[in-house]
Parts: C-alpha cells; sequence; structure tokens
C-alpha cells in the first residue's frame, strides 16, 4: 500500500505563496483597468431577506465617509425601525430620512390612499436625487410600489436615465423587480431565499427584522 508523500510545510507555505503572488498579478493587472467612476444604479431585490439591510450598510459608509445622503421609504409607514432612529438621532445632519408609505398593502387596503401615498415618495426621491450634494439615495422598497402600478415604471426610468446628476448613487430595494429597472441598472442584486425563521413560527425580532 503506498502512502501519499509527506510535503514539507515550508514547501507548502512557498507553493501558497508562488500561487496568491501570481493571483495578485494578475488581479492588480485588471484592476489597473478600472479607472472610471460614475454614480451608480442598485437595485437590490430577489424573495431573500437582507434587500434593505444591505442597501442601509452603503448608507451608513456614506455617512462614515462624511457623504450627505437621503433615504425615501416607500412602504414601510409608522413601524418603528433601527435605521430610523439610528439615523434621526445620531446623523440627520448628513443623511435626510423621510418614512413616506403608511404601511403595507395588506394592511392599508386602499389602494387610492397608497397610490397617493407613493406619489408623494417619489416627488420626495426626485427632489433628493437633483440635489447634487447627496451622494446617495436610497429608495427603500419601492420596487414594490412599482409592482403594484401605483407609479409608471416608465416616469422612474425616465427620470433615472435622463435627470439623476452623473455622480449621484441611487439604491432601489424590493422585491419583484421590474424588468426595465434591471435593464437600466448598473448593479442588479438578487438575494435568494434558501431558509427562513418565518417560516417555522419565528417572528420578526429587534436587531434582525427591524
Amino acid at each position: 500500500m503506498n502512502e501519499e508523500p509527506v510535503v514539507p510545510a515550508e514547501k507548502d507555505d512557498a507553493r501558497h505563496s508562488e500561487k496568491m503572488a501570481k493571483k495578485k498579478a494578475a488581479r492588480d493587472k485588471i484592476m489597473a483597468t478600472k479607472t472610471d467612476e460614475k454614480g451608480l444604479i442598485i437595485v437590490h431585490t430577489g424573495k431573500g431577506k437582507g434587500k434593505s439591510s444591505a442597501a442601509f450598510g452603503m448608507i451608513f459608509r456614506h455617512i462614515a465617509h462624511g457623504k450627505p445622503s437621503a433615504v425615501v421609504q416607500f412602504i414601510k409607514g409608522a413601524m418603528w425601525t433601527g435605521e430610523r432612529d439610528l439615523i434621526e438621532k445620531h446623523f440627520s445632519d448628513i443623511c435626510q430620512f423621510h418614512t413616506m408609505g403608511e404601511g403595507f398593502t395588506w394592511e392599508t387596503q386602499d389602494r387610492a390612499r397608497d397610490v397617493a401615498a407613493a406619489g408623494a415618495a417619489w416627488e420626495k426621491a426626485k427632489e433628493l436625487i437633483r440635489d447634487e450634494r447627496n451622494s446617495m439615495v436610497l429608495l427603500d422598497e419601492i420596487n414594490i410600489a412599482l409592482r403594484y402600478d401605483y407609479l409608471d415604471i416608465n416616469d422612474v426610468v425616465t427620470f433615472l436615465k435622463n435627470e439623476k446628476p452623473l455622480m449621484t448613487h441611487v439604491v432601489l430595494t424590493g422585491r419583484n423587480a421590474k424588468e426595465e429597472l434591471i435593464e437600466i441598472a448598473d448593479l442588479v442584486t438578487e438575494m435568494e431565499l434558501v431558509k427562513h425563521p418565518f417560516r417555522s413560527g419565528i417572528k420578526g425580532q429587534p436587531g434582525v427584522e427591524f
């Protein structure tokens, strides 16, 4: 019975270092070609959890860099959230926060109210995006408003293509993103649902869901 030869640790380390050096050289060569900058249209969609959480992570990065930003929430209404509380208490000087929705559609049960709320939120969003002082504007759960046709997708796409300032980042979250929006986006991430505690009877919990 033949046994595998034992490779001395120092040789294994040397082989690893050589492999990583080649990877770094290849990576540096690729990165040297990436010189352009622009404000991105970023879409977080999919059935999985984390769409808004990831978007707020970028908002907090902007805050950390001292870059003015803004948030418009299209659906979440009176529900308390940790992100809103933290930003309004400690970072309102650098991040505007506007909760414009009246809650989830199955709670309001009033399409006219939902359409009016979404329209008001979109008007505020356009105002904030046009303001070039804002480096990033998060449109939280706008995809839900678009899914139910509370907003015209063509109006949203046309505005983002023609009126968004060159260096402003706009993040749009919510499941079921429209194809028209995905087409013009620079970065699209689809959150995939593998497991969720809700299916096991566990309710949303502070610090995880809100």
